[in-house]
């Protein structure tokens, strides 16, 4: 039987795609062609495990064009699998784990306390331009990348762009390559200034580490991939405004979340973050290539074949989750999700394989967003709050407008 190409339905779908075709399929294994390329696709924690194992499935191979060209940038640790990835990675999870998550946090706090303070009285804001914009201004002064107040909406919006644009062809797709270039550029020279002594990085940030750190072959990285993986630090921390937006327009939902987030309630605050990410779409699926001849459920794999996990339908799968498609934060106050089991930023061990780095900077700043935004008092005016799957990434198609009052809680002053 002849397996068709489907990157037109893909493209036309978006997160439905891989859950229907497998809904099409009778076993556990979709065959299916993308790209001119033949492709299977595996759903479920087993079907995890089997694609994160470097035995089975690589990812650098696997990565387009386009994403490269947009979302990760050539030469990007995405790319890379085995020692290579191991020693890049090494320098990602130094900066986005453990001690430097805090600070990251409380640059974030501080900068979304002074943003507050703008908005009042300003009529309508729209919650992701603004949430991007904090969170650009936050990092980067968390990384030690200099940035005068009147850059940060710029840099804002080409961090956007080059998420928004990685998964859609057309004007979309075009402003994500330009941002990045621009970018790109930008930080390479901050590079070069920063190791020729005309500009200084400080002991230990981003901007330090990333310039000084040696590769596995033990050279510094190319000025130009330095400038990739600094804009791997900071743009998937911008892209954090997706979820957030995804959290007003839950507690927009179902406002009795707001009660037990205000509250102080750092468990729900945990489980509420962890549910936004499991229900909202964010990366559809993600793509590895065989390394050789493979088996999966009785299947065979060809050797290069593309594979590709259903992250979308692993999130949404009902053998998994109860009532998958409600949005119910009590499903992780008694059950800490294991490691190939929710897999919105990938699945494994982040500091051995290719799950993101960031998840845990990711938590964080949901966490503590979260909260600000229930303890926020503002209205939401009539939009257009609809999500569509096709897009890809989705968002809600107003970015979620609110308007806040001339008046600012005490609570918001008392933390500026």
């Amino acid at each position: 039987m002849p397996v068709f190409d489907e990157t037109i339905f893909l493209l036309l779908e978006g997160y439905g795609w891989l859950p229907g075709l497998r809904r099409r399929t009778s076993g556990q294994v979709a065959h299916t062609r993308v790209m001119g390329r033949r492709a299977v696709a595996l759903c479920g924690p087993e079907a995890a495990r089997f694609f994160y194992d470097e035995d089975h499935v690589l990812r650098g191979p696997a990565m387009p064009e386009p994403v490269k060209s947009t979302l990760i940038g050539h030469g990007a640790v995405h790319t890379l699998d085995g020692a290579r990835h191991r020693v890049r990675k090494a320098m990602f999870t130094s900066l986005l784990t453990g001690e430097g998550v805090a600070p990251l946090v409380a640059h974030t706090e501080a900068a979304w306390d002074e943003a507050v303070g703008t908005w009042a009285g300003r009529g309508r804001v729209v919650l992701f331009d603004e949430a991007a914009k904090v969170l650009t201004q936050a990092v980067c002064r968390w990384s030690g990348i200099p940035l005068d107040p009147d850059e940060v909406p710029a840099l804002a919006a080409d961090l956007t762009a080059a998420v928004d644009g990685f998964g859609s062809g057309g004007p979309r797709h075009w402003r994500a390559r330009l941002a990045r270039a621009r970018r790109e550029a930008w930080l390479g020279d901050l590079v070069r200034r920063v190791r020729d002594g005309a500009a200084q990085a400080a002991p230990g940030s981003a901007l330090e580490v990333v310039t000084r750190h040696r590769d596995a072959d033990g050279e510094l990285l190319d000025p130009r991939v330095a400038a990739v993986e600094l804009l791997n630090v900071i743009r998937p921390t911008v892209a954090v405004c997706w979820f957030l937006t995804f959290a007003a327009h839950a507690l927009h939902r179902w406002p009795e979340h707001r009660a037990r987030l205000r509250d102080g309630d750092a468990a729900f605050a945990e489980a509420f973050a962890q549910e936004v990410r499991r229900f909202y779409p964010f990366a559809p699926f993600v793509a590895g290539k065989a390394v050789r001849e493979l088996s999966w459920a009785g299947e065979r794999i060809p050797e290069g074949c593309l594979v590709l996990l259903d992250v979308y339908g692993q999130n949404h799968d009902p053998g998994l989750w109860e009532q998958p498609y409600t949005f119910d934060p009590s499903r992780f106050l008694d059950r800490q999700p294991g490691e190939y089991d929710l897999i919105p930023q990938g699945g494994g061990d982040p500091a051995a394989g290719h799950r993101c780095p960031g998840e845990e900077i990711t938590m964080a700043l949901l966490r503590a967003l979260s909260v600000r935004l229930a303890e926020l008092d503002h209205d939401v005016p009539e939009q257009d709050l609809a999500i569509s799957l096709r897009r890809v990434p989705a968002r809600p198609a107003s970015g979620f407008q609110m308007s806040v009052p001339s008046r600012l809680l005490t609570e918001q002053r008392g933390r500026s």
